[in-house]
């Protein structure tokens, strides 16, 4: 704002100081033109000084034969050697007539009898200020405006620089153990309040991710400490007489608690995996073989039936839907009565795979709670009492990491598990 004042400023006076010029030049020209009609008559008397005014009057031979009182026997007040047809004007400064000032001057040629006569009139020129009436005013509103675009922008940046001061306090007072702040949001729809907004759903998304964090850690610490104080019992006891221990049966019970320490960490790491986002590389897969393969390989714990559709083709890594179908098989063989079904199918570009058990099913109001971490329903608990409660979540987390998804979904008999995932279209397809 100051540059701006004080270029419109500067644009001001050179304007009013040239147009300045113009006048003074054209009065001075006025005033030649009136003293050249006296001087064809005769040489004009300029003894009486004339206030702010100089002249000199040279005859045909360059003789000065008539000068004001202030030029009167100096040197001559300019050099300008005009046409015999036109006059000259310009401006000088410390002339040695006019030491230390700067003039307006104009050499205005006089035709008589005799020869070209010439009259030089000289007046004070412009200073660079033109005059105190002016740039007194002109200085005044100059730090007038600049002291109020001062005082305004300061207000206006600090009203609106405001806002961000409180979102710094509050981001300030967050810390890993409390992220209950909210940053506050503005009235007003703008850039700072898509800032507060989009700040505040970082910190939900922060505050979910802790929460879920902490959760996972106080339960997988005590489904790790069950078995961990299993084992530590039954070998106590068996220490505590160890000639009538049976230590074959000791054993087995201790590798059944191993076996069930090492599936559950095994999910842990799975589970850590995925939440960091780490998955296998992608490629071509043929589902149908795969699910196939699966199912010849796994040791019979129910009657297993099919329903393939040949040929069904998806992206994703080989190992983690291979752990995907065993995690859903595992928990149909947990469930069923005596069979579990698998169906593979497409569907508007999808590839469906359904497992389904002829079990007791899932209750319509906890279809998404079997999908939480460690949560087990009673019938769970009962049939399977070392289950680790993982085996859903991370289905559906590598369902979702292949860009699919996993519900459970309505059935007449049983539960009924649905994966879904983008199919590939096969180069034969038409």
């Amino acid at each position: 704002m100051a540059l701006l004042c004080t270029a419109m400023a500067v644009f001001i006076v050179a304007t009013v100081r040239q147009t300045a010029i113009d006048h003074r030049t054209q009065q001075l020209f006025v005033n030649a033109m009136n003293l050249g009609v006296q001087l064809r008559r005769s040489v004009p008397d300029l003894t009486e000084s004339n206030p702010g005014q100089s002249v000199q009057v040279f005859d045909p031979a360059g003789t000065m034969v008539a000068a004001s009182p202030d030029v009167a026997g100096g040197p001559p007040m300019i050099n300008l050697r005009p046409d015999p047809d036109a006059f000259a004007a310009g401006n000088t400064c410390d002339a040695p007539v006019f030491p230390g000032r700067c003039m307006i001057v104009l050499a205005y040629p006089v035709h008589r009898m005799d020869g070209v006569w010439q009259l030089d009139v000289a007046v004070p020129g412009i200073p660079w200020y033109v005059s105190p009436q002016l740039i007194i005013p002109l200085a005044t509103s100059w730090v007038l405006l600049v002291a109020a675009a001062g005082v305004g922008s300061h207000r206006i940046v600090g009203t609106t620089l405001q806002p961000v001061g409180a979102i710094t306090h509050t981001l300030g007072q967050i810390t890993s153990s409390d992220l209950q702040h909210r940053v506050p949001v503005l009235k007003y729809r703008d850039e700072l309040r898509d800032l507060a907004e989009t700040a505040n759903r970082t910190l939900d998304r922060a505050q979910s991710a802790v929460e879920r964090q902490l959760r996972f850690a106080s339960d997988a610490s005590h489904d790790l400490r069950s078995p961990l104080t299993g084992i530590r019992i039954r070998i106590e006891e068996a220490l505590m007489e160890p000639e009538e221990a049976d230590w074959s049966q000791t054993g087995e019970a201790l590798l059944d608690d191993v076996d069930r320490m090492q599936a559950l960490i095994c999910d842990l790491l799975q589970v850590a995996r995925l939440d960091a986002g780490v998955t296998g590389r992608h490629e071509p897969i043929d589902l149908t073989a795969l699910v196939t393969g699966e199912l010849e390989h796994r040791p019979a714990k129910a009657e297993l039936r099919r329903h393939l559709r040949p040929a069904v083709m998806v992206e994703g890594a080989r190992i983690e839907l291979a752990r995907l179908l065993n995690n859903l098989l595992d928990n149909a063989e947990r469930h069923a009565t005596s069979t579990v079904t698998v169906t593979l199918s497409l569907d508007a570009g999808q590839a469906v795979l359904e497992v389904r058990d002829d079990g007791e099913g899932v209750p319509p109001e906890q279809r998404e709670a079997v999908f939480q971490r460690f949560a087990r329903l009673e019938a769970s608990r009962a049939k399977d009492p070392g289950g680790t409660g993982l085996g859903l979540p991370i289905a559906r987390q590598l369902a979702q990491a292949h860009g699919g998804t996993l519900t459970a979904e309505d059935s007449t008999r049983g539960a009924r598990f649905v994966l879904r995932l983008p199919a590939r279209r096969c180069p034969d397809d038409r």
